[in-house]
C-alpha cells in the first residue's frame, strides 16, 4: 500500500492591513447619518447634476412669487401682506406636490428595488427605525421647502414696519401647519412609493393621491357649498391632505378660506384623521420594510 501524502499545514499571512482599533459608533449614529443622506439626496446634494435639477427648479419656482410680493410691499408700503404665510404655501400647492412626487422615490423606491435594504437592515439598524429616518428626512425636506418662501414674506412684512406681534403670530400657525403638512405629504408619497418600485409608477400615484384626488375634493366642496349643503362640504375635506391643511388653517384663523368655514367638532375630526393618516403610512412603511428585509 503506497503512503499517502500528508497534506501541508495551513499559513495565515499578514497582509499588513490596518485594524480599527477606534469607537464603533452604535444605532443612533446610523440613524442620523441616514437622515441627513436622505435629507441631502432629496435635493440631489451629492448625487449627479441632473439630480439637482427638479428639486432646486421647484424651489426657485416657488420662492420667485414670494420674492415678487416682498418688493411690492417693501416698495409700495403696503399695511398688510397681500397673502398670509398659510395661504401661500395653499397657493403653491401644485409645486409641493410635485417635489413630494419626485423626490420620494428617491429616497423609498431605490433601496427595495436594488435590495440594498437588506444590507441597511443588518444589525444593529431596525426596519421600524430605517422607515422613520426616510420618513423624516422628505418630511423635512418638504418643510425646508414651504418654510423658504414663508420666510422671505415674513422678512419682506419686517422691512415694511408691519405689525411685528401679528405677523409672528401668523408665521408661528403657518409653521405648524406646515409641519403637519410636511409630515402627512411625506407619509402618503413614501408609502405610495415604497410599494410601486418603478420610479414613474410611484410618481404617477402620488400625482394621483395629491393632485388629481385634491382636484376631486375641491370640485365635491365647491358643488356641496354652492347647493348649500354644508356639512358635505366639510366632511368632503377630511378625504385630502390638502383639503386637511386648509381646513385646519381655517379653524386656527391662519388667513385661509374654506367654501364652508370649518368649525365646531368638525376642527377635531379634521386633526384626527390627519393624525391618524400619518401613523397609518408610517406603520404601512414600517411593515412594507420588514417585510421585504426579511426576504
Amino acid at each position: 500500500m503506497s503512503d499517502v501524502p500528508q497534506s501541508r499545514p495551513g499559513v495565515i499571512h499578514d497582509l499588513g492591513y490596518r485594524r480599527y482599533d477606534g469607537l464603533r459608533e452604535g444605532t443612533a449614529t446610523i440613524a442620523r447619518t441616514l437622515f441627513i443622506t436622505g435629507l441631502r439626496h432629496a435635493y440631489g446634494l451629492g448625487r449627479s447634476g441632473k439630480s439637482k435639477v427638479m428639486p432646486f427648479l421647484l424651489l426657485a419656482m416657488s420662492v420667485l412669487p414670494a420674492l415678487i410680493v416682498v418688493g411690492v410691499v417693501v416698495l409700495t408700503g403696503m399695511s398688510s401682506l397681500p397673502i398670509s404665510y398659510a395661504d401661500y404655501t395653499n397657493q403653491t400647492q401644485l409645486l409641493v406636490s410635485l417635489f413630494a412626487a419626485a423626490q420620494a422615490p428617491v429616497l423609498f423606491s431605490r433601496d427595495l428595488r436594488h435590495r440594498s435594504i437588506v444590507l441597511y437592515l443588518a444589525r444593529p439598524l431596525s426596519a421600524p427605525l430605517f422607515a422613520l429616518m426616510r420618513w423624516l428626512s422628505l418630511a423635512v425636506a418638504l418643510w425646508f421647502f414651504m418654510a423658504v418662501p414663508t420666510l422671505l414674506l415674513f422678512v419682506g412684512a419686517m422691512l415694511s414696519g408691519l405689525d411685528k406681534s401679528d405677523q409672528v403670530t401668523q408665521l408661528l400657525k403657518a409653521v405648524a401647519l406646515q409641519t403637519l403638512l410636511a409630515l402627512l405629504v411625506a407619509g402618503i408619497t413614501g408609502l405610495i412609493s415604497s410599494v410601486s418600485l418603478r420610479r414613474g409608477f410611484a410618481v404617477v400615484g402620488s400625482v394621483m393621491a395629491l393632485i388629481v384626488l385634491t382636484g376631486v375634493v375641491t370640485a365635491i366642496q365647491a358643488i356641496a357649498a354652492d347647493q348649500d349643503a354644508d356639512a358635505v362640504s366639510v366632511a368632503a375635506g377630511l378625504f385630502s391632505p390638502w383639503s386637511l391643511y386648509t381646513g385646519l388653517a381655517n379653524a386656527w384663523d391662519a388667513g385661509v378660506e374654506t367654501f364652508v368655514p370649518v368649525d365646531g367638532a368638525w376642527v377635531l375630526a379634521y386633526a384626527l384623521v390627519a393624525l391618524l393618516l400619518v401613523a397609518g403610512c408610517l406603520l404601512g412603511l414600517v411593515a412594507r420594510f420588514q417585510k421585504v428585509g426579511s426576504r
